[in-house]
């Protein structure tokens, strides 16, 4: 049986643009991504890694804009268990978009 980890990059997000919405996210954004994302309950039958874009809405709340992917159930998967999930004020800044790198992988 296969299990899955989720592992959060805390690499740069490589950007053209100058705009500071297009940088890498804080840490603890990517923390609590991470463990939001914990403990799927389905499996994957090769590793998955994605961008997703967030919003933090007026009511530091992460609205999902987008998962770069075309596997429909990553996709659902993020999205369900991110959508309108409240941050502390600690994880955030003055930025309200951010860019995050998710590599999901099958364990053996």
């Amino acid at each position: 049986m296969f299990a899955l980890a989720v592992a959060i990059t805390f690499s740069s997000v490589l950007s053209a643009s100058t705009n500071p919405i297009e940088k890498a996210e804080p840490a603890s954004i990517t923390e609590t991504v991470g463990k939001l994302l914990k403990n799927p309950n389905f499996q994957l039958s090769k590793e998955v890694n994605v961008i997703v874009d967030i919003f933090i809405n007026e009511n530091d709340e992460m609205v999902v804009l987008s998962v770069d992917t075309d596997n429909k159930l990553v996709e659902n998967y993020i999205k369900s268990r991110l959508n309108y999930k409240k941050l502390s004020k600690e994880a955030i800044d003055y930025r309200k978009s951010f860019k995050i790198p998710v590599k999901m992988i099958k364990l053996n």
